[in-house]
């Protein structure tokens, strides 16, 4: 009997978070959400609440957050454009996302506040200031 693709009219969170390439496993989708770093329309919910195209997820993962518009669902996880094209973030997330990116460029780099041996930037500056 052959299988016939059916259009998708929704489907599980975790398994949108993965093929949408939010995380790597489902299992880490699930934890997130678990943990309340994923809310859908506003609202903490488990993992294996439907979603549909129109529902808007905000994602906070790590330093970073997301609000975005889900347009689309897929049952397989495919190529980065492919996972791109399942979702539209808003556009103050998106200046929200490029202020962060920008503010940890700026910012002074962690190693260079410990104290110990030198790395091995650091070894490289000492070696040109010295001229050896």
């Amino acid at each position: 009997m052959p299988t016939e693709k059916v259009p998708l009219d929704r489907m599980r969170l975790d398994k949108w978070l993965w093929a949408a390439r939010f995380f790597k496993t489902r299992s880490l989708a699930t934890q997130a959400i678990d943990n309340g770093r994923v809310k859908l329309n506003g609202e903490r919910v488990k993992p294996a609440r439907d979603v549909k195209p129109g529902d808007r997820l905000d994602i906070h993962l790590g330093e970073i957050d997301w609000t975005l518009t889900v347009r689309a669902l897929a049952m397989q996880r495919g190529p980065a454009p492919v996972a791109q094209a399942l979702y539209q973030e808003d556009p103050a997330s998106q200046a929200r996302r490029q202020q962060q990116a920008s503010d940890r460029k700026l910012a002074t780099n962690p190693a260079a506040t410990i104290k110990g041996r030198p790395t091995k930037r650091d070894r490289r500056q000492i070696h040109r200031f010295t001229d050896e």
